[in-house]
């Protein structure tokens, strides 16, 4: 008989910090399903996230990505990405207690670079530079506290930050 079933890893942080890129490269590493809780709200909203802030507002998207990271915590066994401001929810944060979560860290040189001008980021639409610092210095603590390791990723590839995850994962 087999346990519930668990991420093996569950990666969080900024926007710009390489979730997506890095948990798609890591799946692909461990041979195991990437899922991600933004495209997993897409799906169900059927709409893209900038739409579901525009139509029902920031406070209707967090109630959506509270019950995304429950079902996703619940029913993924791979690689799980979680959007950047999933930790702002108590709720969420103790629900990472006891998994493996990564804390890929990015500086804001390096977020600025990968994000861009906030295309698609309904937070990051006004004034994109200073709003992504402030949500970085915001959630920064949050990240740590459900962090079980944290990688930095600043100037490295995404084989570099891959192969260190991997070798943390190992038993």
């Amino acid at each position: 008989m087999t346990g519930p079933t668990r991420p093996m890893c569950v990666l969080v942080g900024a926007p710009g910090s390489g979730k997506t890129t890095i948990g798609q490269s890591l799946a692909q590493a461990l041979d195991v399903e990437f899922r991600d809780t933004d495209a997993d709200i897409e799906r169900l909203a059927g709409k893209p996230i900038p739409e579901i802030f525009v139509d029902e507002g920031e406070e209707h998207f967090r109630t959506l990505e509270r019950a995304a990271v429950a079902a996703a915590l619940a029913s993924c066994s791979g690689v799980l990405a979680l959007g950047g401001g999933a930790v702002l929810a108590e709720e969420n944060r103790a629900a990472l207690v006891g998994h493996r979560v990564v804390h890929l860290s990015v500086e804001l040189p390096d977020a600025v670079k990968r994000v861009g001008l906030g295309a698609g980021r309904p937070l990051l639409a006004i004034n994109p530079r200073a709003t992504l610092k402030h949500l970085m210095d915001q959630r920064r603590p949050l990240y740590a506290e459900v962090a079980t390791a944290t990688v930095v990723t600043d100037g490295r590839t995404p084989d570099e930050i891959v192969a260190e995850i991997v070798a943390l994962l190992k038993p």
